[in-house]
């Protein structure tokens, strides 16, 4: 083998500004998609049918289609249709919310209704509103419940953000491929990408197990 890692040296600050716009892709995703989970999670324990019919319709679409799929619709047919350009970080980001909202807000309905009816029928009895209920009763107990799986859809979310190099946006694996293309190296700059998603991953691990550890000790 004849490994030149000497040779990307150079180039191993370009490649390290990638962390920001892996970060900040994975933060936005993150935030807007558990937002649109809990609404879509509430859509699907509705009785208002409208809104069940939607909340499963919608996750339907988006668990049953390609992720590459959404990106490549919303960041090409979407201008062709509304005939204006959009940023290729903000098409990963609507992408990957709406994605993963499909997915979040499954694993927030089994959270509510993973919590003790009692709780419910305790408010309601003390004439606590239902969307009170909700959101200071039902839905924080629910959070706690399943921090574990929402801790594995954001380190889901922080490795499948490289998908957005697909479309152009200056990630890390973007900028390992211009990397790649200007020295003739695909082995050393891919394995530096590799190495530092693997440590941003065992980052968010270990936060997540800490505050879950804490909202134990809470209880």
């Amino acid at each position: 083998m004849d490994l030149q890692f000497d040779k990307i040296v150079p180039y191993i600050p370009f490649i390290v500004e990638g962390i920001l716009v892996t970060l900040k892709f994975t933060v936005l995703s993150t935030f807007f998609g558990f937002l649109l989970g809990i609404i879509l999670a509430f859509f699907k324990i509705s009785t208002i049918k409208p809104l069940k019919w939607f909340g499963i319709a919608y996750t339907s679409i988006f668990r049953g289609t390609p992720l590459i799929l959404q990106i490549a619709l919303i960041y090409f047919a979407t201008p062709q249709l509304l005939r204006y350009d959009i940023d290729p970080l903000l098409a990963g980001v609507i992408a990957f919310a709406l994605n993963s909202a499909a997915y979040i807000s499954e694993t927030i309905r089994g959270g509510i209704l993973a919590v003790d009816k009692g709780q419910r029928e305790a408010a309601m009895s003390l004439g606590v509103p239902y969307r009170k209920m909700m959101w200071h009763i039902v839905l924080p107990q629910a959070v706690k419940k399943i921090l574990p799986a929402l801790a594995n859809e954001s380190i889901a979310l922080l490795k499948e953000s490289a998908l957005v190099s697909t479309i152009g946006a200056m990630d890390l694996l973007r900028r390992a491929t211009i990397v790649s293309s200007k020295t003739f190296l695909y082995f050393e700059p891919l394995i530096l990408v590799g190495g530092i998603f693997y440590v941003m991953v065992l980052i968010l691990t270990s936060g997540a197990r800490y505050l879950e550890r804490r909202m134990q000790v809470s209880d």
